[in-house]
């Protein structure tokens, strides 16, 4: 057993049995509802169900990031029993919780001066982060050492593809990451915008494409396009949805009957409190191994 904490923030998208059967740690961001304060802690205090339900009834969404503060206390449980971390988060380009764990690291290594804490940027969100921790747990398992599986994770995270849609574009206008304009039309012609993530973690729009029963085929071909080993991938695939689970189960079910080597059935899990949030219901994101990321 290595002597060190593999850990992450909740925005990974996993549910609390997942983390804890890897033994993966994690921190929880914050959300806010009309202004009242919760703690995005993977659908215990609220259900998934119960919060896109509210977004949909015009209740009102913000987030927050994990404070340096929070990230000093929550570490410092871990390097006061003699254990070195490795700690990844959530994509620098969509939140500014890297530079928070990052400074609790200076708060922290006069008093800890003997132990490593590794802060590893993911350039990923929602389960796609998540199954880069869950390869970074087989890793761990199989012996590799912190600095070791730092230096992995940097190496290797631009391989973990991001591709998603979303058939309800209202929470994408309020964030500022669509139109107005171009919100009002893509919800009258019924337009699904097929988005990825950039190298830098940052979401980029790629296609508009309608119906919804094309937009679900075409996430499926670019895992064909992209995936490791093409049609022989045999790693595993993650999905995530926000309160359209019979969409994440048709691409599910297209990605099954295309990789006949897959690792396991696809996991299908729902989008968190803090991406839903931004992204609203109605969105389905198809997570893989894949070639580099390199736009």
């Amino acid at each position: 057993m290595q002597n060190y904490v593999l850990s992450c923030c909740s925005t990974a998208d996993l549910s609390h049995e997942h983390f804890l059967s890897r033994d993966i740690h994690y921190i929880c961001f914050h959300y806010y509802m009309d202004g009242a304060e919760y703690t995005d802690d993977l659908g215990k205090s609220m259900s998934f169900d119960d919060f896109y339900a509210a977004m949909q009834n015009g209740v009102d969404t913000k987030t927050s990031q994990v404070s340096a503060g929070e990230y000093a206390q929550y570490f410092e449980q871990f390097l006061a029993e003699g254990k070195d971390i490795v700690h990844v988060t959530l994509s620098s380009g969509l939140s500014g919780t890297h530079m928070s764990a990052r400074a609790a690291v200076e708060i922290l290594s006069e008093k800890y001066p003997d132990r490593k804490i590794y802060i590893v940027d993911s350039l990923a969100a929602s389960s796609g982060y998540g199954l880069l921790m869950d390869k970074l747990a087989d890793l761990r398992d199989a012996g590799m050492t912190a600095e070791e599986l730092a230096a992995w994770a940097e190496e290797n995270r631009l391989m973990m593809h991001h591709w998603f849609f979303s058939s309800d574009l209202t929470f994408f206008v309020k964030g500022g990451r669509v139109s107005k304009t171009a919100g009002a039309i893509g919800g009258m012609l019924g337009i699904c915008p097929l988005l990825n993530m950039d190298y830098e973690g940052h979401l980029i729009p790629r296609e508009k494409i309608r119906p919804k029963k094309r937009v679900i085929n075409r996430i499926a071909e670019m895992m064909k396009e992209h995936a490791q080993d093409s049609l022989a991938y045999a790693g595993k695939c993650y999905i995530s949805h926000s309160a359209c689970y019979d969409d994440a189960r048709a691409v599910a079910d297209l990605v099954e009957a295309a990789f006949p080597n897959l690792c396991g059935k696809v996991l299908i899990n729902s989008i968190g409190t803090t991406i839903g949030s931004h992204t609203g219901p109605g969105t389905v994101a198809l997570f893989f191994w894949g070639d580099c990321r390199e736009d």
